[in-house]
């Protein structure tokens, strides 16, 4: 019978660790969970740290669980399986609030649409399947930016353009919004991406709470917006909405 390897199994153990319980944990937490040796369990995670596995935040010395294996944990989950998940969800989310609906997920710095579900009226409209939103601006890019590890590096790093006077282009803003986003459960876009257009959007995570993609309504501000701020129900609905899919997916308390 092969044996196992032990520095794996270790390493193995602390990612676990990691995972559950504390976001942040320091250097005796994580040896003493786990019964090891100060400088055996430092060794291991500076290895998992260069590997992108673990980060260590500047000011506590604290680990954490790293944006590569965030990355390779959603691709996990099949986008076509989001997308089946999702299907049922997003006809009613269509059909209560009357607007088009986006389902998207992170692709090459940017939001990949890979589903849409048209506004239930007699309008003509274009199935916008395959197209790309920008991460900085789109309620949906503000999601994946917030909840996602990965696409907020990839924010942070592309070039953040205004489209509108009400783009918020600068780092400190911008990382404002993510807080303001993670606090609320919702990003807005109003007229930030596109003059005359309201967008909601809300996060939808898997069986392990992984962010795995963003569910919205996009449509008129007139419609999206009473009084200057996005309709309470709209905002109520899309969330019911990511949170019935994120459940449908495995995720608990949602």
């Amino acid at each position: 019978m092969a044996r196992n390897i032990q520095s794996l199994e270790r390493a193995a153990a602390m990612l676990r660790l990691l995972a559950g319980g504390e976001r942040r944990l320091g250097l005796s937490d994580i040896a003493s969970s786990l019964g090891l040796a100060k400088g055996t369990a430092h060794g291991i995670l500076r290895t998992l740290q260069h590997e992108g596995f673990v980060e260590q935040d500047d000011t506590s010395g604290r680990y954490q669980l790293g944006a590569e294996l965030l990355r390779l944990g959603t691709t996990y989950l099949d986008v076509h399986e989001l997308r089946a998940r999702a299907l049922v969800w997003t006809d009613d989310l269509a059909r209560s609030s009357g607007e088009s609906v986006y389902l998207g997920v992170l692709h090459q710095q940017g939001v990949l649409i890979v589903h849409h579900v048209f506004r239930p009226d007699d309008s003509r409209q274009v199935l916008e399947i395959g197209a790309m939103q920008p991460l900085h601006s789109t309620a949906l890019g503000k999601v994946l930016s917030a909840y996602d590890p990965v696409a907020h590096s990839e924010a942070l790093e592309a070039d953040r353009k205004p489209f509108t006077d009400r783009t918020v282009c600068e780092p400190a803003d911008f990382e404002h919004l993510l807080d303001l986003t993670r606090a609320r459960g919702y990003a807005a876009d109003v007229e930030e991406t596109w003059e005359g257009v309201a967008s909601v959007a809300a996060p939808i995570h898997d069986r392990r709470r992984m962010p795995v993609g963003a569910v919205g309504i996009t449509g008129a501000v007139e419609r999206l917006c009473r009084g200057g701020e996005l309709r309470p129900d709209l905002i109520a609905a899309v969330r019911d909405c990511a949170r019935a899919v994120s459940r449908d997916l495995g995720a608990q308390r949602f």
